[in-house]
């Protein structure tokens, strides 16, 4: 399945909550996508998000449900610093 990274924009610096990840997990559910890790930047008003996802309209209904921004989607790919096995 693709990766995404989602950038979203707060006005507020965000304090994140237990109820408010479980309101988001129940989201990302329901328009099928897998929610992976997160950034918060050090000012506390934006995150880097991480998701598997089918494609970005998914990642937009998700965000939608869950009442939070998704200001920017880019399909990346993984690098890892590791070599590979083998």
């Amino acid at each position: 399945m693709p990766l995404y990274m989602i950038e979203r924009q707060f006005a507020d610096k965000l304090e994140p909550s237990i109820d408010g990840l479980q309101t988001i997990e129940a989201a990302n559910a329901d328009a099928g996508v897998e929610w992976l890790y997160s950034f918060l930047s050090a000012d506390k008003t934006k995150t880097y998000c991480l998701y598997q996802a089918q494609d970005p309209n998914a990642l937009l209904d998700a965000a939608a449900r869950a009442g939070i921004p998704a200001d920017k989607i880019v399909e990346v790919d993984r690098m890892d610093p590791r070599p590979m096995p083998g």
